[in-house]
């Protein structure tokens, strides 16, 4: 029994191991470099090189000497110039026009905002044991930007004069890391392509009422004013778009006669309406033209045949 117990320990102990792991970091986080070359990838796509179409280019890249990621910034240059159509020469007295770009800068920026304590290091309460406070974040934020200026312009070899040039073109991205009470980091930006919780991406919530058809009927009394798809007709009536509008009596326009007769008429909607009934013609108005009163006038018999009527006033006297 006691051997037994003995061999017992020993496979127990055998069978028991452990192991370890070699875990390296590159000189510069991935996050840094994708930052970067997004940032030259779209400042490059914003230069034009229509104008070198179809002529012989030699690319000088000099002045880009200690440029960050200079390699990757040459070989995006020369396949925007190919996609343009231009004629790259690996000799500078092969080509006619000399392509000479210049970075105004490429590289990152990084600020971070702390609401809580910051790590410590205090003198050492004992000799020789040094005490540190680590950090304490209630919330914490992080910003990286990258960015990339680029100016390029085109000359003709032979002759010196310019031939096109680009302007200042600038581009950058971005990346946000976020902690709460040191859970984290919550990241997002423009090389997210979706939010992400310590390097996972968050999961899409399905919304319970989609599609064309929603099952809820109060998301369904929105869609009264959408317009019909062509998939699916629908029938409008007035209701869907404003009331019907009402009757406009045509008496109340100055019409009589057979256009009193369509006063009960309704214009609805989808309807054309007949030119004599949009616009309305009034009857010219009746001027009315005082006429003075006239002047007293003086009653004349007719005087009988064969007499002399004597005149009703009297005559003035003839010295």
């Amino acid at each position: 029994m006691r051997t037994g117990g003995v061999v017992g320990v020993a496979l127990a102990v055998g069978l028991t191991g452990c192991g370890t792991t070699r875990m390296t970091d590159t000189q510069r986080s991935a996050s840094e470099m994708i930052l970067i070359s997004q940032a030259i990838d779209t400042t490059v796509a914003r230069l034009d090189f229509a104008a070198l179409t179809g002529k012989t280019v030699f690319l000088d890249v000099q002045y880009l000497d200690g440029t960050v990621d200079k390699g990757y910034l040459i070989s995006s240059l020369r396949q925007h110039l190919l996609a343009h159509g231009a004629l790259l020469q690996e000799k500078r007295e092969q080509a006619l026009y000399v392509v000479e770009p210049r970075s105004g800068g490429v590289g990152t920026d990084k600020n971070s905002v702390l609401f809580g304590v910051p790590a410590l290091s205090l003198p050492p309460l004992i000799p020789g044991i040094p005490t540190s406070i680590p950090e304490i974040a209630l919330i914490k934020n992080t910003d990286q930007r990258g960015v990339a200026k680029l100016a390029v312009f085109a000359y003709n070899r032979v002759t010196g004069r310019a031939l096109w040039q680009s302007g200042l073109k600038e581009a950058d991205s971005n990346l946000t890391d976020t902690w709460f009470f040191g859970a984290g980091p919550y990241s997002r930006g423009s090389i997210r392509p979706k939010p992400q919780l310590a390097g996972e991406e968050l999961p899409s919530i399905p919304l319970p009422f989609t599609g064309d058809h929603p099952s809820n009927p109060a998301l369904a009394s929105h869609d009264r004013n959408d317009p019909p798809k062509p998939s699916e007709p629908r029938e409008w009536s007035n209701a869907d778009i404003r009331p019907p509008l009402q009757p406009v009596p045509f008496a109340l326009l100055g019409l009589t006669g057979p256009a009193a007769a369509a006063d009960r008429r309704v214009v609805r909607a989808g309807m054309a309406v007949p030119e004599e009934q949009s616009i309305p013609v009034a009857r010219p108005p009746v001027l009315t033209v005082p006429v003075p009163p006239r002047s007293p006038t003086v009653p004349v018999s007719t005087p009988a045949p064969g007499r002399v009527q004597p005149p009703p006033y009297p005559l003035p006297k003839v010295n």
